[in-house]
């Protein structure tokens, strides 16, 4: 069942700390925006440019050259991303309940990484975890292809992209 609220929660922790500017130069990828309810492709394409992010960030953070806050800021990225993505399938009744612990799973790994001082040792540890609940939220997503089909959706949920 779908409900309104938002599915990304904050704590004290280092990650809900984030400033929303981008410090050290790291540029953010192009986002896709739109403002029709229900713009699925678009807010996948967002949600998956900020997995990518996040995987980019992290190997910067592990040889000292992104903060932990500009890792922070991904990762709240990848939530409003999720949250986008979430009300765009409830526009179409398409319900992603089963996933809705992705962001709290992220947050998890990602506090006991950014607990350890960056080095690319301590990301090959964490990375594998982080990868797994990005491969989960991916096979989540996919898992609704059919569905997004039957509702009319002519554009590809999920792009296909050669690199």
């Amino acid at each position: 069942m779908y409900s309104q609220h938002s599915y990304v929660h904050t704590s004290a922790s280092s990650l809900s700390q984030s400033s929303q500017t981008n410090s050290g130069g790291w540029s953010h990828l192009p986002r896709v925006s739109s403002r029709t309810p229900g713009d699925v492709p678009s807010a996948v394409r967002n949600l998956l440019l900020s997995m990518k992010q996040l995987q980019d960030i992290l190997k910067h953070w592990s040889v000292g050259q992104a903060s932990e806050t500009q890792v922070s800021d991904v990762y709240v990225q990848i939530g409003t991303d999720f949250n986008a993505t979430v009300h765009a399938f409830a526009y179409h009744k398409i319900d992603l309940s089963d996933i809705h612990s992705i962001p709290k799973d992220l947050r998890n790994v990602l506090e006991q990484c950014l607990a350890e001082d960056p080095s690319p040792q301590i990301l090959a540890v964490f990375m594998p975890q982080v990868r797994q609940v990005l491969y989960r939220l991916l096979r989540g997503l996919q898992a609704r292809q059919d569905a997004w089909r039957a509702v009319g959706g002519q554009m590809p949920m999920i792009p296909f992209d050669p690199r």
